[in-house]
């Protein structure tokens, strides 16, 4: 639902292509459209009077994660520090009309977590501030390279000081639940309004009944897989002992 600012500030009218994205069998990612209007409470375009840029933030459900250090001591790779993370976004993308260090101070990026760098994760634990600034960015530079976070500065067009849209990939391997997109206008480094609309990713059919199985008999559906895989085994190695 669009949110409004007191007084003078513009409201922001957010939409999305899809507020359903279905996982099935051969997903390979889909193209969410985010588009908008930016608009004067007596209904003029807002851009008339200040010049806004739009930030677009997209955040799948969060998880905890324990994250683990390898290191390399007498020509093996072994476990060495490790830290414990109470939630962090599955996935999270943010796309913006100009560079993010442009539009915003970094107190106000923190504050709204406009971009990677300012992705505000919970340590469980005593941990030095250093130690969690070297995982957190171990954890999203592996993110990155999967495709799960994501950072578009310039994505986002504005039309006419009204209109504004972005387009923001969701790679195959999303987890699915619910997504929230966070729009905000932003005018000389204050946030004038905000608006948060949200996304289910859902699975169906087969896919759907598997997911269920694995979750409520998770031992069982465990050891389906492992005889399965070892029958499989056996059988490849008999069809080429036949061949």
């Amino acid at each position: 639902m669009p949110a409004m600012a007191q007084g003078r500030d513009p409201i922001l009218i957010p939409e999305i292509s899809q507020h359903e994205v279905v996982v099935r069998q051969g997903f390979t990612g889909a193209d969410l459209l985010l588009y908008g209007a930016v608009l004067q409470p007596d209904g003029r375009r807002a851009g008339s009077d200040t010049p806004y840029d739009i930030v677009v933030v997209l955040k799948g459900p969060t998880e905890a994660i324990n994250l683990r250090e390898k290191r390399r001591i007498w020509g093996m790779w072994i476990n060495a520090d490790s830290a414990q993370f109470r939630s962090a976004p599955s996935y999270y993308a943010v796309a913006s009309s100009r560079p993010l260090s442009e539009i915003v101070d970094t107190r106000t990026a923190a504050i709204y977590e406009l971009g990677l760098e300012s992705l505000q994760l919970s340590p469980i634990g005593a941990i030095r501030p250093e130690e969690v600034s070297r995982f957190v960015a171990g954890l999203v530079a592996k993110r990155v390279a999967s495709g799960l976070y994501v950072q578009d500065e310039g994505a986002v067009t504005i039309s006419e000081g009204v209109l504004y849209q972005a387009r923001i990939p969701l790679p195959s391997s999303v987890l699915t639940g619910n997504y929230t997109a966070e729009t905000f206008a932003i005018s000389r480094g204050r946030v004038i309004a905000s608006a948060t609309s949200e996304v289910t990713v859902t699975k169906r059919g087969f896919e759907r009944a598997v997911e269920l199985w694995s979750r409520e008999y998770s031992l069982i559906y465990g050891l389906m897989a492992v005889a399965l895989s070892v029958f499989m085994g056996w059988a490849a190695g008999r069809i080429f002992a036949l061949g």
